[in-house]
């Protein structure tokens, strides 16, 4: 059996690793036995590389040790990240179909909401908007924009967590990557730069509730391409998750050969995000299964 390494999403810091790591595994039972699959993966078979409170601690510039793999991030964003994550709200608000009126309509009283992404008004009260749509949940695209940016635009939080995210491989050794989320931009960019010449032999990369798709994080990850390393990638989403606004094809994310992209997951917690909806899904956990097996 191949070794299984899971790379977590956002708002993971002050988390048990360990408990962590167990409820990824007790979905991912669940999504097996909905499959009909009587599967136990060995625990020493499974690796979950976390950097929850890493990240915390360096993108807060907070004083004291690094911890070992970890992030989050909060406080009044700059000019750089207000344009990044305007520019992830207004590819929410186009793909949603949310109307200008209803902008306007969720707008702070007396703000100036002049139509584009350079007013900051106009993106709260689009976040707004999109908040009042059933089971999207606002709050997440924000907070992953935000974390996103933080990682893409800082080294020295790329370098961190990357780093530990890192020891989770082996070289000339096969594994199945299982990566959620803000996880996703991660595993993508940490193999795509560092999977040929460390020898790691990625038999199946699985990205579920994945940004990669969307505009600005496709430019700040630019030129996109295909990891080395990885022999195939199947990518996973719900529809109505507003964080994983786009499949991951050629026109929101070229690469050569096309991902596979499943768009049926039926994602049951409250934003469509989580990641118990995702492992939970029969054909995910299927395709996790056959992947270690293969």
């Amino acid at each position: 059996m191949r070794r299984l390494i899971m790379i977590h999403g956002r708002s993971q810091q002050a988390h048990d690793p360990v408990a962590l790591k167990a409820d990824w595994v007790a979905a991912l039972h669940r999504g097996l036995a909905a499959a009909g699959i009587d599967f136990e993966i060995p625990d020493e078979r499974i690796r979950l590389a976390y950097y929850g409170d890493t990240l915390d601690v360096l993108a807060e510039g907070l004083h004291g040790p690094v911890p070992e793999v970890v992030i989050k991030g909060v406080g009044d964003p700059d000019e750089g990240e207000k344009a990044f994550i305007a520019g992830a709200v207004k590819d929410a608000v186009e793909a949603m179909g949310i109307e200008p009126a209803e902008i306007l309509a969720a707008a702070a009283p007396d703000a100036p909401v002049e139509k584009g992404v350079q007013n900051w008004p106009w993106v709260l009260a689009a976040l707004r908007a999109l908040d009042v749509v059933p089971g999207v949940g606002s709050a997440a695209l924000f907070c992953v924009t935000h974390d996103v940016y933080r990682y893409l635009r800082n080294p020295g939080i790329q370098f961190a967590v990357e780093s530990g995210v890192g020891k989770a491989f082996a070289s000339d050794e096969e594994c199945v990557v299982v990566a959620h989320s803000l996880g996703t931009v991660i595993a993508y960019n940490l193999l795509r730069k560092e999977a040929e010449e460390r020898r790691w032999k990625v038999s199946s990369l699985i990205t579920v509730g994945s940004p990669l798709a969307v505009g600005p994080i496709v430019e700040g990850l630019s030129p996109i391409a295909w990891p080395a390393g990885v022999a195939t990638w199947f990518n996973a989403f719900d529809r109505r998750d507003v964080v994983a606004l786009h499949p991951l094809d050629s026109p929101h994310f070229p690469v050569t050969p096309a991902i596979e992209n499943y768009s049926h997951v039926q994602n049951t917690t409250g934003n469509r995000h989580g990641i118990s909806g995702y492992l939970g899904d029969p054909v995910v956990a299927r395709r996790i299964h056959d992947a270690l097996l293969a």
